[in-house]
């Protein structure tokens, strides 16, 4: 940071006892971040460069109002500190809701299991990337266009709130992501595939299979049917599971999808039965080593474990201290920003389906006709709305795997998709491919998993006759 960690601690504790009593609630945020970012479209150089930032944010907040302002220097922080206070103040006109939780004082950095990616030279990033791009390239002279992304960030964050709070925290993250599309003809089909980690470089070193076959999965399909469309059975892998349980059920756990959405809000009573009671969903930053773990939100809270769904019944949801405060609920340590340029929002954190006791060749017993489907190459949601797009899918006859197919789209209804589990596999994958997008922040980073899923009545796309 542009002074000292012991001198920027005291400027903050300073300004804190200078300012709160002007205001319900006041905190400061500080950040310094260094990262490598390295974008290769085919042989081209789309992004090479190495960062450093410095800067923070404050927040403040008076009779239910917020005020908001980053800074990139620490000698305008009073001002900014003042502008903050002056929007809560002129916006507030009703009460200051925040879940109460325990002044925190604490120094903490996420452990690394190997070597620090800051300790590897830029050359060497650019090698890996150029290695990995050969692979992409090398598979069929039918790979048409190749990209390869790699970013690493190491974060140290200063949180200081009026109510005491001191907390000192830091984490390294990193990300690869791999894309081939293949070409005969008007025929085009892509393969994806995406890693990251929170422990160590030596994670995105030895990829090379996982990179050879997101582009052979893309020739391979060149020559694939398409699938019929239609409403089957389904049986999805664990990555298709992680993905579904965060964009389709995640995001309508997020409290404050909820607390301003009243229809939402009935849709998502606590108690409500969602699915088998063989169902467990969680949410949660504690469980450490996963690109959503933390110690503690960009709030101060503590990191927890919740429970979303339990024994198929709605059980708890996602929240910020002033969505907790609003609902009359318990914080769960959520409230998470992208960087200090943007407040806070309730995010998830690492979000799984818990391991289920159906042996996995089981899942395909009885199965006259359906679909296997896994990995994914897309997918979006609208509310309680999903459509995601399978990296691989197979046509499922008499329980048995049969004709790979391509073109293979999954949407539906969550609610109605949850109550459609008909079995849950006894195997698990942690997925730690995922950069979610909320508010306008993209990219943060978290954790997903869980286990083969058996559903009925979904609606695949794919050929209409």
């Amino acid at each position: 940071m542009s002074t000292s960690i012991a001198d920027a601690k005291n400027l903050l504790d300073d300004l804190i006892a200078r300012y709160s009593s002007r205001v319900d609630y006041l905190a400061i945020r500080l950040e310094e971040s260094e990262g490598t970012d390295i974008f290769l479209r085919g042989d081209k150089i789309e992004t090479l460069s190495e960062g450093v930032a410095i800067g923070g944010q404050v927040r403040a907040c008076y009779r239910g109002g917020w005020g908001f302002a980053s800074f990139n220097h620490l000698g305008s922080l009073s001002d900014r500190v003042e502008e903050a206070i002056a929007a809560a103040r002129l916006v507030g006109e009703e009460e200051t809701l925040l879940a109460p939780i325990e002044a925190i004082r604490d120094t903490c950095q996420m452990p690394i299991s190997g070597i620090h990616p800051r300790q590897i030279p830029l050359a060497d990033k650019k090698a890996l990337c150029d290695r990995y791009t050969a692979i992409l390239r090398g598979v069929d002279p039918r790979i048409a266009t190749t990209s390869v992304r790699y970013a690493d960030s190491a974060q140290r964050i200063l949180l200081f709130t009026s109510e005491g709070t001191a907390i000192d925290q830091s984490w390294v993250d990193m990300e690869m992501r791999f894309a081939a599309t293949a070409r005969n003809g008007e025929t085009v089909q892509t393969g994806r595939e995406t890693t990251g980690s929170r422990k160590a470089y030596q994670d995105l070193t030895a990829l090379d299979d996982q990179v050879r076959g997101a582009a052979q999965r893309a020739v391979d399909a060149l020559s694939l049917p398409t699938a019929r469309g239609n409403t089957y059975t389904v049986v999805i892998d664990p990555i298709l599971t992680g993905l579904f349980v965060h964009e389709a059920f995640g995001h309508l756990s997020e409290a404050d999808m909820a607390y301003e959405n009243p229809d939402l809000l009935e849709v998502m009573t606590l108690g409500r039965r969602f699915g088998p009671p063989e169902l467990q969903i969680f949410d949660g930053a504690a469980p450490p080593g996963h690109r959503g773990s933390y110690f503690y939100d960009d709030e101060g809270t503590p990191a927890t474990t919740t429970q979303l769904i339990k024994d198929g019944i709605l059980a708890g949801r996602l929240h910020s201290r002033e969505t907790a405060g609003k609902l009359g609920e318990a914080p769960t340590g959520n409230a998470r920003c992208l960087n200090y340029q943007y407040p806070p929002l309730v995010r998830m954190t690492n979000t799984w389906i818990e391991r289920g006791s159906t042996p996995v060749k089981d899942l395909f017993t009885d199965i006259k006709k359906g679909v296997y489907a896994r990995n994914w190459l897309g997918g979006m949601t609208n509310g309680e709305m999903f459509t995601f797009s399978a990296g691989e899918a197979w046509m499922i006859r008499n329980g048995k795997l049969a004709e790979p197919v391509r073109d293979v789209t999954l949407s539906g209804n969550v609610f109605s998709t949850l109550a459609d589990i008909e079995a849950i596999g006894d195997d698990f994958y942690w997925d730690e491919s995922g950069g979610c997008g909320k508010g306008g922040q993209s990219g943060l980073p978290v954790g997903c998993g869980g286990p083969s899923l058996r559903i009925r009545n979904v609606v695949v796309g794919g050929d209409a006759h």
